[in-house]
């Protein structure tokens, strides 16, 4: 796989540009769709990526096509309209899914690109556009193991924790099973933040009590620089993004017929903040969000 150098690449956004920047990196080649989501994408174009306007000429004469797009809707349209990945997909091309999505949609596009001769993975991501940029995400994979150990050279270029997690729609379940946790707990501290700030409490022995019990941990550090000081940096990750993510988890855990009482309390979090203006806020806003009500 190492020798499959050129790369398509659907949804250039804050995550999309870490890893097209990334493959460029170790010397890949990366086509990719020209779309009004995009982020900036000047400094691609300058190490060599190049613009296409429509999804077949992203898929001519790559070997991996990466998609990388905001949600089920949008995976569906790149994947399954008239004139998509499934109506221009060879025989042996590769498709990575690296779109937060429904396991069920999951499932129906891998069906829908398979019956192409194409192959599939759901290659979904942990991390935050920074390690995207620096090639350090995490991938959790749903598909054949063979086809992962194949395509897993290229994966190295914007990953470094990559875990099998199972066949077609096991990463994408996953996905959101990781999200539930770390948005739930970004939710609950917001919430208690917010609760201290009203009630007089010093942000910075909030901060060190946490940080030294057991509130310490990984959404903790990312957010504990807003609180500090309202650096919102930590967590590049917008709340509507996040209330997307937790409306899947519902979603989810509704149709496996899970509990789901606390999913429903985080999304209710993350739905007033967005109400409220904070749509496009990263994450670490919701403190204030929450502050303010």
């Amino acid at each position: 796989m190492a020798s499959q150098k050129t790369i398509g690449m659907i949804g250039i956004g804050r995550m999309g540009h870490g890893i097209a920047a990334s493959l460029l990196r170790k010397g890949h080649q990366v086509r990719f769709l020209d779309h009004p989501g995009n982020q900036p994408v000047d400094d691609l174009l300058a190490s060599g990526a190049q613009r296409c306007d429509n999804i077949r000429a992203v898929a001519d004469s790559a070997s991996i096509v990466i998609m990388c797009v905001t949600g089920t809707p949008a995976a569906e349209e790149v994947a399954l309209r008239q004139d998509g990945l499934v109506s221009c997909l060879k025989p042996g091309q590769i498709v990575l899914d690296c779109t937060t999505a429904m396991p069920e949609s999951t499932l129906r596009i891998a069906e829908a690109l398979t019956r192409t001769g194409a192959r599939y993975l759901d290659t979904a991501m942990t991390r935050t556009p920074k390690e995207a940029e620096e090639g350090r995400l995490g991938l959790i994979v749903g598909g054949d193991a063979a086809l992962l150990a194949e395509v897993e050279p290229v994966l190295q270029a914007f990953a470094e924790n990559i875990v099998h997690a199972g066949p077609v729609g096991s990463g994408h379940r996953l996905k959101l099973l990781h999200n539930f946790v770390s948005l739930g707990f970004a939710a609950l501290l917001s919430e208690a933040a917010a609760c201290a700030s009203r009630s007089g409490v010093d942000p910075k022995v909030f901060l060190d009590v946490l940080s030294a019990g057991a509130g310490d941990g990984v959404v903790f550090r990312r957010l504990k620089p807003f609180i500090e000081s309202g650096d919102d940096s930590g967590l590049r990750f917008n709340i509507s993004n996040a209330l997307k993510d937790i409306t899947y988890y519902g979603e989810m855990a509704g149709s496996a017929s899970a509990r789901r009482e606390i999913a429903d309390a985080v999304r209710q979090s993350y739905a007033i903040a967005k109400d409220n203006g904070y749509a496009q806020a990263f994450v670490p806003q919701l403190v204030k969000a929450l502050s303010l009500l």
